[in-house]
């Protein structure tokens, strides 16, 4: 279960970096939607992880503000880019 989560953070970081090298205006929409799921993936485990008693709130509390904060910044620049691409 942990993995999985682990996982989902690092596929958030990998999945960005290609966003930075992508090829076209939808071609980097397409790999920040990747990246908008891991992030929101990786606020579900660790809720989860929360939720099921196995880690304390506040010991992942900041994580979690962090996480929340990046997920908003990707739906921003996923919005962001699709007005470009309609003007």
């Amino acid at each position: 279960m942990f993995s999985e989560g682990l996982a989902a953070g690092a596929s958030v970081g990998a999945n960005y970096r290609s966003a930075c090298r992508a090829r076209s205006s939808p071609d980097f929409i397409s790999k920040m939607g990747i990246v908008e799921e891991e992030a929101d993936e990786s606020i579900c485990w660790m809720e989860l992880l929360v939720e099921g008693g196995l880690i304390r709130k506040d010991d992942v509390s900041d994580l979690l503000n962090e996480a929340n904060r990046i997920l908003a910044m990707t739906v921003s620049s996923i919005r962001t880019a699709r007005g470009k691409k309609q003007q």
